[in-house]
């Protein structure tokens, strides 16, 4: 079940998971988990990602909301 929009936002903002890592201080393995929604990152850490990304934490996460 897919969660997180990481990896499409990170593709949007032309960015990678080596530098999203850096930028977090996280490591790139821990990236690629959240990226495949293998594993979620905490609110507290997608709220610095959001940041890190400049866009609204509600941009990384999918909607639970049927349209």
């Amino acid at each position: 079940m897919e969660i997180n929009r990481l990896k499409i936002v990170l593709a949007e903002k032309r960015r990678t998971n080596k530098w999203l890592a850096e930028q977090i201080k996280k490591r790139e393995s821990t990236i690629s988990l959240w990226c495949t929604n293998s594993r979620q990152p905490s609110l507290e850490t997608l709220s610095e990602v959001a940041k890190v990304l400049n866009v609204d934490i509600r941009d990384l996460l999918k909607s639970t909301k049927q349209i």
